[in-house]
C-alpha cells in the first residue's frame, strides 16, 4: 500500500446520510469529481481510491481491473467510481489526474490507464515528454496539455476531491476500496476472489444478487 503525501492542513467533512427507505444504490453519495463507470443504480457501488504513482494500483489496474469489470460492471452488477488521492511524487500524480480530466474528463479512464502502464518508463528520465505523448494519444496538443495541468481552477478542484478523502472518507493510502461504504482491509491489493467476496456481502445485504 503506497502512502498519503499530505499537502496541506485538511478540514474535516460531515457525510450525510441517506434515509432507511432509501434503496441500496441511493445511499453511497457522489463525491466532488467522482468518475464512474456502469449503472449508477447497481445494487453494488464499489469505490477505489487510488494514484497514478501508486505501483500497486497499476498492478490492480492492469492484473485484476479487467476480470472485474467484464463480470460486474459490464452486467449492471456494480457501480464502480474512482475517487483521487496523492502519493509520492505528488506533483506527478496530480499532473496524470488533471491530463486525465483535460477536455471535460471524456477519456478519464482511457488516460488513467496509460498513465499506470506508463510507470515502468519513469526510470529513464523526465515523465512530461511520456505525458505529452498520451496526452497526443487522446487529441490533445502540447499546449492543451500545458494548460490543463497549471489551470488554477483544475488545481482547486483537486485540492477539493483531496480533502473529501482525507476530511470525509478518512483515507491515507492507496490503493484503497470501499464497497457499499464499507472499507476493505487494504494491507495488500485485492485479488478477484477478495471483490467477489465483497461484492457478494453486499448482495446478500441489498437482498439484490
Amino acid at each position: 500500500m503506497t502512502a498519503f503525501t499530505r499537502r496541506a492542513a485538511i478540514a474535516a467533512a460531515a457525510a450525510t446520510a441517506a434515509g432507511a427507505a432509501a434503496p441500496a444504490w441511493a445511499q453511497f453519495k457522489a463525491a466532488p469529481g467522482d468518475m464512474s463507470l456502469g449503472d449508477p443504480k447497481a445494487p453494488v457501488h464499489v469505490v477505489e481510491y487510488l494514484s497514478l504513482t501508486c505501483p500497486h494500483c497499476a498492478h490492480f489496474h492492469a492484473d485484476v481491473f479487467p476480470a472485474f469489470k467484464a463480470k460486474y460492471i459490464d452486467t449492471g452488477r456494480v457501480h464502480f467510481t474512482i475517487r483521487e488521492l496523492l502519493t509520492a511524487p505528488a506533483q506527478v500524480a496530480a499532473a496524470g489526474f488533471m491530463l486525465a480530466r483535460c477536455d471535460g474528463g471524456k477519456n478519464y479512464f482511457k488516460i488513467v490507464d496509460e498513465v499506470f502502464r506508463s510507470q515502468a518508463r519513469w526510470q529513464g528520465g523526465s515523465i512530461k515528454p511520456i505525458f505529452v505523448e498520451i496526452a497526443k494519444n487522446n487529441g490533445l496538443t502540447e499546449a492543451q496539455f500545458e494548460a490543463c495541468i497549471t489551470d488554477p481552477k483544475a488545481q482547486e478542484a483537486l485540492q477539493a476531491r483531496l480533502e473529501y478523502a482525507t476530511g470525509t472518507d478518512k483515507v491515507t493510502g492507496t490503493p484503497t476500496f470501499f464497497v457499499n461504504g464499507v472499507q476493505l482491509p487494504n494491507q495488500e491489493t485485492p485479488t478477484l476472489a477478495d471483490l467477489d467476496a465483497a461484492v457478494a456481502r453486499a448482495s446478500k445485504s441489498t437482498g439484490r444478487r
